[in-house]
């Protein structure tokens, strides 16, 4: 089934891309990464709410995307995945630690090859900034960049969105 990356910087459009693509899907669960630990971030969630169709199903997954999978693999009718978005999620990863870092990273990947339904997965590029001055940004920025290509190298198309346009980097073969 379908696996397709949606890379960008911030505010570039990203989302509303992934979320044109999973549009014409019957059944769609919208895969949520972000926790609202401030009122900017409160203010951005509901952005995002208030643009997506109701009758999409809300997942919150702050840590466990592959047990999301697999439980949503199970169901009798998988819906088609939006998860949105990867700096989120690594950024959870990190601050829970180097144990659930690897193994939430692994199940993820893992659960994302076999999933039986398409996926839309939304991330940030990393390769287009600068280099960190402390040591969980660069680290931060590393993992990304690394999960990015574990994921481009899974998905049968990615594509990268600028200024709201995109641009297929990888189509199906």
């Amino acid at each position: 089934m379908q696996k397709t990356l949606i890379l960008g910087g911030i505010r570039s459009g990203k989302s509303a891309r992934a979320e044109a693509l999973v549009r014409p899907h019957p059944k769609v669960a919208y895969v949520a990464t972000a926790t609202a630990g401030d009122e900017e971030m409160a203010a951005r969630i509901d952005r995002h709410r208030a643009r997506r169709p109701a009758r999409w199903q809300l997942i919150e997954a702050p840590l466990s995307l592959g047990m999301v999978l697999r439980e949503a693999a199970m169901m009798p009718e998988p819906p088609c995945l939006l998860v949105d978005c990867m700096s989120l999620w690594v950024s959870n990863l990190l601050h829970a630690g180097e144990a659930i870092f690897g193994r939430e990273r692994d199940a993820f990947l893992q659960a994302l090859t076999v999933y039986p339904a398409p996926v839309v997965i939304v991330s940030n590029e990393t390769g287009l900034g600068t280099i960190g001055m402390d040591p969980l940004t660069r680290r931060f920025c590393d993992e990304l960049g690394w999960l990015n290509q574990a994921l481009a190298a899974r998905c049968q198309s990615v594509e990268l969105v600028m200024a709201g346009l995109s641009l297929p980097l990888k189509r199906p073969v």
